[in-house]
């Protein structure tokens, strides 16, 4: 399972996704979906260039960003031995937990080392097989905060509020991550609860869950790593 990975659901961010327009995508984009280079899903595109979209990906992750209330994040990796391993072994709920304590929330950390995991993660059994959704707290790490500034020289970046939700398909671990974008770019308007923030974040990342189509692939018996 590749390490440090993971700074992509942050890092293909701001100057990176604007560079976009000069860079090709290895992915494809047909009409309103975007389709993975690796063929393992395709999904409905939940940005509009109208509001100055861009679309950032590698093998393994895409990034959907504008300057004003998106920043979403889709990576896939295949299982590997040990971890198909872990799963049969774990469970759906608590590997999905083991999964996001031992390689999601370290690579966030390494990023934004005061990240904090909110105390409100939940298992949801009944989507997509099981999803498990944490909620984070990064402070400095938001991606709105450089147009905030732009507009308020006084402006002081709050956390970054983030969802994650992460379940597993045909043999991948998916990983979804968004940023809660009123926090910052509303300012002293801001007035969501922390309630309304966790629902809010969450229907999101369900909904862009609800138009993913996912390729079909052989069932592998889960094998103990050697």
């Amino acid at each position: 399972m590749p390490r440090l990975a993971f700074v992509l659901l942050l890092g293909i961010s701001a100057l990176a996704a604007r560079a976009q327009d000069t860079v090709a995508l290895l992915g494809q984009i047909d009409g309103d979906f975007y389709s993975s280079p690796t063929g393992a899903f395709r999904v409905k595109i939940p940005v509009s260039r109208d509001f100055g979209a861009t679309i950032s990906d590698t093998s393994n992750v895409v990034t959907f960003s504008d300057s004003f209330s998106t920043h979403v994040s889709i990576a896939a990796w295949p299982l590997d031995a040990t971890q198909r391993w872990e799963l049969s072994t774990r469970g759906t709920k608590d590997y999905l937990v083991y999964f996001f304590t031992n390689f999601v929330l370290p690579d966030f950390k390494a990023t934004f080392k005061d990240t904090q995991v909110e105390k409100n993660a939940l298992f949801v059994p009944t989507f997509v097989d099981g999803a498990f959704i944490a909620y984070l707290s990064i402070p400095g790490g938001s991606m709105f905060s450089s147009q905030n500034a732009v507009i308020d020289p006084n402006f002081k970046p709050r956390p970054a509020k983030r969802a994650n939700l992460l379940f597993v398909k045909n043999g991948l671990i998916f990983v979804l991550s968004a940023e809660l974008a009123e926090r910052v770019t509303e300012g002293t308007a801001y007035t969501m609860t922390p309630d309304e923030e966790n629902t809010s974040l969450r229907e999101r990342l369900m909904d862009i869950v609800n138009t993913m189509q996912f390729a079909k692939s052989p069932d592998a018996s889960p094998a103990p790593p050697k």
